[in-house]
């Protein structure tokens, strides 16, 4: 069985998907990209975008009544892998240690637009 989670404090999904689905014991949060949680598109920098991203992951982990202790797995996506240092500083300030297993790759193209998307699976406590 699955439960659908959705939160206002992030954006609202732009296609056929949940913000998040918990199944049995694990939170399958959906790729976020620097929206915010009224559809706008963050500009400026890698950080400042991280971040957003970053606030709606959060936003939709405590939905889920987790947070980011609770992750065991990331996926970040990048269309410029030469911002991968400053994304990692951003990321590093919202993650408690042991840190989750994690894959960076880099892509052509995100939606939107985007320049950095972030998925992740989280385990209930």
């Amino acid at each position: 069985m699955k439960k659908v989670i959705t939160t206002p404090n992030a954006p609202q999904a732009i296609g056929p998907y949940s913000q998040a689905i918990v199944s049995g014991d694990y939170i399958f949060v959906s790729g976020q990209i620097h929206l915010t949680p009224d559809g706008r598109l963050v500009e400026g920098t890698i950080e400042e975008q991280t971040h957003q991203v970053m606030e709606n992951l959060k936003a939709i982990l405590e939905a889920a009544d987790a947070s980011f202790q609770n992750v065991v797995k990331v996926t970040i996506y990048l269309t410029n892998i030469e911002d991968f240092g400053k994304m990692n500083v951003v990321y590093k300030a919202y993650m408690v240690e042991p840190f989750p297993a994690r894959e960076t790759v880099a892509i052509k193209e995100l939606p939107k637009g985007a320049k950095i998307e972030i998925s992740m699976i989280a385990v209930k406590s």
